[in-house]
């Protein structure tokens, strides 16, 4: 039998007050930032962030998509305004279509979510120049830093999106509750602190302005009063120059180091340390980039599973996170301007080559609003955020007695989360790209509590309660899951391989059975779904729904499914499921592919020439309708599709079928072409 131990808690001493940030609503509430968490309405509050870009998305999808999101667990939208977006020639500036910001700020507060906005002027987000005009950086003169000719330029750049949202910030009743100021800026905070005041004369006024906290080093250099850093964590590094294995991720074990050296590693440059060091204690562990995908460059495919997104948002969550923020959470298709394309290339100085439209990420909900694996695991963590977040945001990290390494494949992997008196044990047992060995009989001892013995095996990440209060009931432990309650019912999720079990603090034992378990315990009903279950739980507004096999969001009041076609669900109401089905025609549109000469030179035959010039197969493509996707599985490298001569979806293979919309093409000439497979980029075994 294993016994795992954890250190001592020691309560640390919560600042309050040493902050320059914070603001207040026209109905009085206000969100303030201690030194351990954000806090709404005087309240702990522990909110999930979900990155999507509004230019990189058709408007017309922008509702939907943010009630996909919502559905999801997202609580606040954080969105980049690409200057080279907007103003791609100087002077003309637009915010219409697909860039009418206001339009989609709006679509936001309809969808109940909050609003971030990445207000650069410097944004990255794997754009051209970073989002960078080409006429800015033909001005010759010094950028992202002091100088009297650029921060001209960004004050008029912040004027013209503040006239845009005037009205909609949290200070107005509106949805925008935080600006970030910059992104990846490492070492000038004068800079940082500049920016500040020049967004805050032009009207952005609001409760949190962030930075990116990151550095090669030893963090950023900030003004420390000013603003609040925000960290990241990715599951890979496909902008590693070299096409070889990367090392086992340290992202997977719990530390509480927040600075991650390896994010933006393409365009940082370690330097020797001088004494700076950011004083993390300062503020609540925050961030704006957990990769719950990633994009592959040219030389660097990757595949991100359900379980390489969940398992590092958990760990990180163990690891004290107070603000979960997902970077991307809904990917994306670049515009192409009308002077260039706008994606990051190393024909533009820069370190990676990207697709021209592709900006899937390989995420929760894909460029096209499809819903991947870690849409339904990611879930799992933000209902429990909604419901517990009051709980958990005030409680601090706590680490066990060991410390494995990434290629440790023996230790338990754990840590606590807890004020002293009651808490949660997370667990993870999940490594990209190495399989962990059981683990049998394992006790785990916060100090106050014991578990009983459990055996963690397969690909697990989990959490445990104990001392909980559940409506006034004190639950000792559970060795299952927490999701959320409605009104005196509490949902758990049972881990595979560990007897659901419940100890309150009067001695009472709850054993789940098979399959759901709905059993009380007094005036507590307990509800235990299988995890496998769970994934697809979702909270609608008020209605607890549990799709079978779908996903469900709720858009205008009315229950939908993200799959097509018809759907079958169960509402929780009173004390049971209750069946419910839905009834939707769906004709999948079917693909037929003809081999056929080049038609036509390719517009952007650049793309297609990445790894040098090699034999291009060309297809006819015929379409039957408009409804579902497309899959073309075929090995390649490089694949493009135009439609009636103007491209229209492009993909870098990464050993996974390609998925396209049959709307995109439906009715149009459209034509495939691709290159042969490459030995010459690397490739997620």
């Amino acid at each position: 039998m294993m016994h795992v131990e954890f250190e001592p808690y020691h309560r640390s001493e919560i600042l309050h007050g040493h902050l320059h940030l914070g603001g207040s609503n026209p109905g009085g509430e206000r969100i303030e930032v201690n030194s351990l968490c954000l806090t709404r309405g005087g309240q702990p509050w522990l909110p999930v962030m979900g990155e999507f870009h509004f230019s990189r998305c058709d408007p017309a999808q922008w509702q939907t998509e943010l009630c996909k999101m919502k559905a999801g667990g997202v609580t606040m939208v954080s969105t980049y305004l690409f200057w080279i977006h907007h103003e791609e020639r100087e002077g003309e500036l637009r915010f219409s279509g697909r860039l009418d910001v206001r339009r989609f700020v709006l679509c936001c507060r309809r969808a109940g979510l909050d609003v971030v906005l990445r207000i650069g002027p410097w944004a990255h987000g794997e754009c051209r120049n970073g989002g960078f005009p080409d006429w800015l950086l033909h001005k010759g003169i010094p950028l992202r830093q002091n100088h009297p000719a650029y921060l001209a330029l960004v004050r008029a750049w912040y004027r013209s999106i503040y006239r845009q949202v005037r009205g909609l910030l949290y200070r107005d009743g509106g949805p925008i509750v935080g600006i970030q100021l910059e992104n990846e800026l490492v070492d000038n905070s004068d800079h940082l602190a500049a920016l500040k005041r020049i967004a805050v004369e032009e009207g952005f006024e609001v409760p949190l302005y962030t930075v990116t906290g990151w550095n090669a080093v030893s963090g950023a250099r900030i003004p420390t009063a000013e603003v609040l850093p925000v960290f990241a964590a990715y599951p890979d590094a496909p902008w590693t120059q070299h096409r070889d294995p990367l090392p086992l991720s340290p992202q997977y074990l719990f530390n509480p180091t927040r600075n991650d050296t390896a994010v933006g590693a393409d365009l940082l440059h370690t330097a020797a340390p001088d004494g700076w060091q950011l004083p993390y204690d300062r503020y609540p562990f925050a961030t704006c980039e957990i990769g719950a995908g990633q994009q592959s460059t040219y030389h660097r495919r990757v595949r991100i599973s359900g379980m390489d997104a969940y398992a590092l948002s958990l760990v990180k969550l163990g690891c004290g996170n107070n603000l979960i923020g997902y970077y991307m959470y809904h990917g994306g298709t670049n515009p192409i301007g009308r002077d260039s394309t706008l994606q990051e290339s190393r024909a533009t100085g820069y370190p990676n080559d990207y697709p021209i439209l592709n900006y899937d990420f390989a995420t929760a909900l894909s460029q096209y609003g499809e819903t991947r694996p870690q849409y339904r695991w990611l879930n799992l963590l933000h209902l429990l955020a909604a419901d517990f977040g009051r709980e958990l945001a005030r409680m601090e990290y706590v680490s066990s007695l060991t410390h494995p390494t990434p290629e440790d494949r023996q230790t338990l992997r754990c840590c606590l989360r807890t004020d002293g008196t009651a808490g949660f044990v997370f667990v993870n047992h999940h490594q990209r790209h190495a399989a962990l060995c059981p683990v049998s009989d394992v006790v785990l001892d916060t100090g106050t509590v014991c578990f009983p013995p459990i055996t963690v095996a397969g690909d697990l990440a989990f959490l445990f309660p104990f001392g909980l209060s559940l409506g006034g009931r004190t639950l000792r432990w559970a060795t299952a899951q927490p999701i959320c309650r409605s009104g005196d019912t509490w949902f758990f999720a049972a881990i595979p391989g560990i007897p659901a079990r419940y100890r309150f603090a009067d001695g009472t034992l709850v054993t789940a059975g098979q399959g759901i378990a709905v059993q009380t315990a007094g005036p507590v009903r307990l509800v235990t779904l299988p995890l496998g279950q769970a994934l697809w739980l979702r909270r609608l507004g008020q209605r607890i729904v549990l799709g079978q096999g779908c996903d469900l969001y709720e858009e205008d009041g009315t229950i939908r499914a993200v799959q097509p076609g018809s759907f079958r669900y169960l509402l929780w109401q009173d004390d049971h499921f209750v069946p419910r089905e839905e009834t939707r025609s769906f004709t999948p549109a079917q693909l037929t592919m003809t081999p056929c000469p080049e038609p036509f030179a390719p517009p952007y035959e650049e793309e297609l020439c990445l790894g040098g010039r090699v034999p291009r197969h060309w297809y006819r493509l015929e379409v039957s309708g408009s409804e579902g996707f497309l899959r073309f599985p075929q090995r390649c490298d490089v694949a493009q599709i135009y439609a009636d001569g103007a491209l229209a979806a492009d993909n870098f293979y990464n050993g996974e079928p390609w998925r396209v919309p049959a709307s995109l093409l439906y009715g149009r000439q459209c034509y495939l072409v691709m290159t042969p497979p490459s030995d010459a980029v690397f490739m997620d075994p």
